[in-house]
């Protein structure tokens, strides 16, 4: 074989990472590493796989055609790598797994020093993603999606559940008054999210005992930019309690409206490939992150 593996991870490296200089960063090498790696592969197949302008980076036919080659044999190797290392079952090897940002910060980041201890040689990859995301597209092993779950051909885990609640600040009560009915909210700034609106109902009764649709006035792409939102004291909030646990026990948020709250839970799960080379890791890292979360206050 003309190629090798290393060639063929910088390519793909800079196809996902959009430039050179990133996937250096990626692969731990140098950017001129990286580069000289393309042109290598690029000699050995006797082709362009690039076109390089100031501004971006652009797949040929043939590059593009190259790239789903390099895919599966990559995979392979990785598959191969994973085969061995069930056999001395302890997982190894690279995992690559999404969450929005706020399930990143308050659940999985304070989790994964015990699990590194537990599994050293497990090369964990933590991304944010808002939106929903195309896991093979984005070359990830495993995401964790919050809410009710589409049909898809993933593979879907139950991890837990986290209750949904309207929450502000002490601060933000005092200067504004704190509502006693629903209709109360007309005179408060409630913040919500610019996409889905499906999560602008919020967990109280509606005018045709539905749940309770807000328009936001101030609407935001992030959980954790309302949490923080509501913790400068902009306006009322509604978050999930996986994410706002610490702050009501600190006191920093309070509940609004408890007594007329809908109970409404948001279920957590891990989807992932059911045919995946890297079952181990996933099995590994998805047991750790649910024993974990068992006990959690936020599941109550």
């Amino acid at each position: 074989m003309k190629t090798t593996l290393d060639e063929m991870q910088a390519f793909i490296a800079v196809i996902d990472s959009g430039s050179i200089t990133a996937a250096a960063e990626q692969l731990g090498q140098t950017t001129s590493g990286v580069s000289r790696a393309l042109a290598r592969l690029e000699e050995k197949l006797g082709t362009t796989l690039l076109t390089r302008t100031t501004r971006r980076l652009q797949l040929t036919e043939e590059g593009d055609a190259f790239l789903a080659q390099a895919r599966a044999i990559v995979a392979s190797v990785e598959a191969a790598e994973e085969q061995v290392a069930a056999r001395r079952q302890r997982p190894a090897g690279r995992l690559r797994v999404d969450a929005a940002t706020p399930f990143v910060l308050h659940v999985i980041a304070p989790l994964v020093a015990g699990y590194r201890a537990r599994y050293p040689e497990v090369q964990l990859e933590l991304n944010s993603s808002e939106r929903y995301i195309d896991l093979l597209e984005r070359r990830t092993d495993v995401a964790i999606r919050i809410g009710p779950l589409a049909d898809s051909t993933l593979h879907a885990r139950p991890l837990a559940h986290s209750r949904l609640r309207v929450l502000a600040s002490p601060a933000y009560l005092a200067a504004n008054g704190t509502p006693q009915a629903v209709d109360d909210l007309a005179g408060h700034a409630l913040l919500g999210f610019n996409e889905p609106d499906s999560l602008n109902h919020w967990p109280l009764p509606g005018n045709t005992d539905a749940l309770l649709h807000i328009r936001p006035a101030v609407a935001v792409s992030s959980g954790e930019t309302l949490r923080r939102l509501a913790l400068e004291g902009a306006g009322m909030v509604c978050l999930s309690d996986f994410m706002t646990q610490r702050d009501r026990d600190a006191g920093t948020l309070v509940q609004v409206l408890p007594a007329l709250t809908v109970e409404v839970r948001q279920p957590i799960h891990a989807v992932y490939y059911r045919n995946t080379a890297v079952s181990a890791r996933i099995t590994s890292f998805l047991d750790y992150l649910a024993g974990n979360m068992t006990g959690a206050p936020f599941i109550r």
